[in-house]
């Protein structure tokens, strides 16, 4: 049994743990940002080709107490790196730390590179390169206040880059973002679900390969590729499994649609290159405007936020509208809403059945569910 860290956007960990555990982990544990978890390598190439929620997934190969920067310069080369990959390939290393006493992380960075570098050049008497853009395989460091932990990274890309050519959109939603709210919201597959700010289809897609059963890593590559012990036959037994559990693709009552056309093109387009084009039905209208495409379902959107005082202003007179929108024409839907901006709930002039603290990148936000029921849902003023 190997030990791995698998990490995700924050408020997702419960739903990546039971992923992990579906994919063979054991002694999972839920931290901020991600879940410990042990398991075989064929646990982590699972975790690497199934989960939906996951960033990435390291493995663990060094950990200690430390005081100096000489300590960890030390951990990492008693590390046999030159066991786990060849000097032919590239390398960075890449840092995070909490609380931790000592005053240079860049200091520290460039010691465990030196550390991997020396300890090739004892072994081996050659020096693997650095490449800070693209490199081959990342050693990821993570430090506390006096403990040190070395990973290397089996996933190469993050996760959420699921190998299709997504047409480029200002400020996407990550895809694991999107999974994860979706599970959040409790969708099921067969089940009518409406992205009606749609943008570059990012929730319609990830909802078009759960209703499929198609492993969201199965277009890509990924860091365990390049590593010494990556079993080939292992691998190709998971890929044929993996195919033989794809769905045909048939149309689903998963619903999109934007006010923008060249938005509409972009999802399109997307779903198209991930050959999900036939199954969700796109359409170019207005929220405030359009009609609920069944009686009762799930509603997921990503609206827009306001940064300058413009465009405050502007969502100061959307978010009322939107509300008003949702009280008479999506009776018996659930709904929900990620947004960063605190003056939607404040103004939607509905009250928020949960709230449910998430983070898209660095951008703390809330995902807001409301059940819309026949008649009003508007906060009453006491009267007198």
């Amino acid at each position: 049994m190997e030990t791995f860290f698998a990490t995700c956007p924050r408020g997702l960990e419960a739903q990546l743990a039971g992923e992990l555990g579906a994919a063979g982990a054991s002694r999972t544990e839920a931290v901020p940002g991600g879940v410990g978890f042990a398991g075989s390598w064929e646990t982590c190439y699972r975790a690497n080709l199934w989960s939906r929620i996951a960033t990435r997934i390291l493995w663990r190969v060094a950990h200690g107490p430390y005081r100096r920067e000489e300590d960890i310069y030390r951990l990492a080369h008693d590390v046999p790196w030159h066991a786990h990959f060849s000097v032919r390939r590239t390398l960075r290393v890449y840092m995070t730390a909490i609380r931790s006493p000592l005053k240079s992380i860049d200091f520290i960075t460039l010691r465990i590179k030196d550390a991997v570098c020396d300890r090739f050049r004892v072994e081996t008497g050659e020096r693997p390169s650095v490449d800070t853009a693209e490199p081959n395989v990342r050693i990821h460091a993570f430090l506390t206040d006096s403990e040190a932990t070395l990973y290397l990274d089996t996933s190469g890309e993050p996760l959420y880059k699921r190998g299709h050519k997504y047409a480029s959109v200002e400020a996407p939603l990550k895809e694991n973002l999107a999974a994860g709210i979706l599970q959040l919201a409790g969708w099921q597959p067969g089940s009518p679900l409406l992205d009606p700010m749609c943008g570059s289809g990012t929730f319609l897609l990830e909802a078009a390969l759960m209703a499929h059963d198609i492993a969201p890593g199965l277009a890509r590559k990924f860091g365990f590729f390049r590593l010494g012990n990556f079993d080939a036959a292992l691998w190709q037994k998971l890929l044929t499994e993996a195919e033989g559990r794809k769905k045909p693709v048939v149309p689903q009552p998963i619903f999109g649609s934007d006010v923008s056309q060249d938005q509409v093109e972009r999802a399109r387009q997307n779903l198209a290159a991930a050959g999900m084009h036939e199954c969700v039905r796109l359409e170019c209208a207005d929220m405030l405007l359009r009609t609920a495409p069944a009686p009762e379902g799930v509603l997921v959107a990503n609206p827009p936020y306001g940064v300058r005082l413009e465009e405050a202003e502007r969502l100061a007179a959307f978010y009322p509208k939107l509300g008003d929108a949702l009280k008479q024409r999506f009776a018996g839907w659930r709904c929900y809403f990620i947004s960063a901006d605190p003056q939607l709930p404040k103004l939607i002039g509905l009250k928020a059945t949960k709230r449910t603290p998430l983070f898209n990148g660095a951008l703390e936000c809330r995902l807001l569910e409301y059940r819309i029921i026949a008649g009003t849902m508007r906060r009453q003023k006491p009267s007198g």
